[in-house]
């Protein structure tokens, strides 16, 4: 009886005690980034090395997500019944809503396959700079509430040359739907590894990026498929 009142105590604070925001509704990766039709490049890869420069500029999705992990990790645990939540559920959501995971694994990977990464607030400072590439960076991600379970993170680079001309997009994505937290048979334990595997969610989907990324660095890129995103906007 006495662990039935102390899982339901748990659920309940779960439920109304931590009010974790929903994601955000999505755009096109290139909306708002280009004023005008983008052509296809002539490169056949993308040049990397060194001696080459990338410019990055961020998506509005990825500049949102940034907000959303943000507003997902100060509000993990408050409202009603903060007090009672279980700390290992609360250092659990805090540790897998690390608002800037993404924005920080693709500079570093980009950092691997290229002489400079420099950041731009937008196209036409990264135009009037010229770097050798240009990459747009695109992050999205669901994480768990307390109405959804389904776990979802999304990430791509859209690459361009010196006169901002297509040459290739690296993707990587991974989604999972878990069972419900607030299920009325779940221990704190089992609560806390579910939590946690939204990060793992987060991480695959990098990895499958990098693999991407070496793919489209190392190949031809008419062997690498653009986005099939019919929110996008016409890349070329």
């Amino acid at each position: 009886m006495k662990r039935m009142l102390i899982s339901t105590l748990t659920m309940t604070v779960i439920i109304t005690g931590c009010s974790v925001p929903t994601a955000p509704e999505s755009v096109g990766p290139l909306h708002g980034i280009f004023s005008q039709p983008v052509g296809r490049s002539a490169s056949t890869k993308v040049p990397s090395g060194p001696d080459k420069s990338v410019g990055i500029v961020y998506s509005r999705n990825t500049q949102t997500n940034r907000a959303y992990l943000n507003d997902y990790r100060a509000n993990a645990g408050t409202g009603f019944g903060q007090s009672l939540l279980v700390q290992s559920i609360h250092d659990a959501y805090v540790a897998t809503s690390t608002p800037d995971r993404a924005v920080d694994w693709v500079k570093a990977s980009l950092q691997r396959q290229f002489g400079s990464v420099t950041e731009y607030p937008d196209m036409q400072s990264l135009r009037a700079a010229r770097p050798d590439v240009a990459a747009v960076v695109d992050a999205r991600s669901q994480l768990i509430t307390s109405r959804s379970s389904d776990v979802e993170a999304d990430v791509s680079a859209h690459f361009y040359d010196r006169n901002l001309d297509y040459i290739g997009t690296a993707r990587g994505y991974d989604t999972k739907s878990l069972s419900p937290l607030w299920a009325d048979y779940k221990r704190s334990e089992e609560i806390v590894a579910d939590i946690n595997e939204q990060q793992e969610v987060q991480v695959r989907a990098l990895q499958k990026f990098d693999q991407s990324l070496s793919n489209l660095l190392t190949g031809p890129t008419s062997n690498v498929s653009m986005i099939d995103d019919n929110k996008s906007d016409k890349l070329y």
